[in-house]
């Protein structure tokens, strides 16, 4: 049984996350964890004026954070009552990354599926300082919802790369799966710089195209000024309905999503994008 992870701050775009996890994993067994935390701001501020004068106010927080696990709840039943699916509810006392990191651990999840944070009147979505600490803190897939995207079927998937890395199935089952299941094809892109693939490369990609034998696939070159160019070009040419990528900090991923911008980075993402960590998950 896959066991997925469904962080929400009971706004509209955690619960459109929420939507879309039920949905492409509708016919798959899961069991899915709603988890809330309810320290962020006020932990270092109200909390702790309070405290003193009022020694229940982490019981009210408390309080608040599940009963709107059980609003959640009885949505989701309401909305979709899938036999296939089964939910426990989490409220814990703690920053968001953090939580999240223990019940990975605790619970041995799978996949974190959580929303992004939009921008008005933007083309990009930013992404947030939590789901920037997620990619990087946690050592599992993880799979972010634009806010406000209409679920469409993954049939045409973007996997950038650089072939640094040897892939092996194992690896890349998260992303093969939804391939399988929704029939998907993937197109895996390579930005060139100017300079040709070496060995190594070469070897990566040809073992690439070995473990994706079974699936539909396209390698795709293209000449660019950077990554985030190219992937925002190939999707304005190209029907694109999931982007995915590895997450090796020593290639260009890192370069891509941990740029120090205030801690948050405008990224060209209008679909789902899916991230693993690379080597093994733990």
């Amino acid at each position: 049984m896959k066991k997925i992870l469904l962080p929400t701050d009971f706004s509209e775009n955690a619960y459109n996350a929420i939507k879309y996890a039920l949905t492409i994993y509708k016919n798959e067994e899961c069991r899915f964890y709603l988890l809330n935390t309810y320290t962020p701001v006020l932990y270092d501020t109200e909390y702790i004026l309070y405290n003193s004068t009022q020694p229940n106010l982490a019981e009210v927080y408390q309080k608040n954070s599940q009963n709107g696990l059980k609003k959640i709840a009885q949505k989701i039943k309401r909305d979709f009552n899938n036999p296939n699916h089964h939910f426990e509810q989490i409220s814990a006392f703690n920053l968001l990354v953090d939580e999240m990191k223990e019940q990975v651990k605790s619970k041995e999840i799978d996949l974190v599926v959580m929303g992004t944070q939009g921008a008005t009147g933007a083309e990009e979505i930013l992404i947030g300082t939590n789901t920037v600490q997620a990619i990087n803190k946690l050592r599992i897939p993880l799979l972010t919802i634009p806010s406000e995207y209409e679920y469409e079927s993954p049939a045409n998937i973007l996997f950038p790369t650089d072939f640094q890395l040897h892939f092996s199935s194992p690896q890349l089952e998260p992303i093969l799966n939804v391939a399988k299941n929704h029939t998907s094809k993937l197109d895996i892109l390579h930005v060139f710089f100017g300079k040709d693939l070496d060995e190594t490369q070469e070897k990566n990609k040809k073992n690439l195209n070995e473990v994706l034998d079974d699936f539909p696939h396209q390698f795709h070159t293209i000449e660019d000024k950077s990554i985030t160019s190219a992937i925002k070009n190939f999707q304005e040419k190209n029907k694109v309905d999931m982007l995915f990528m590895v997450n090796n900090k020593h290639s260009f991923f890192e370069n891509l999503l941990f740029r120090p911008v205030v801690n948050k980075i405008g990224f060209h993402i209008k679909v789902p994008f899916m991230v693993i960590p690379s080597g093994k998950f733990s």
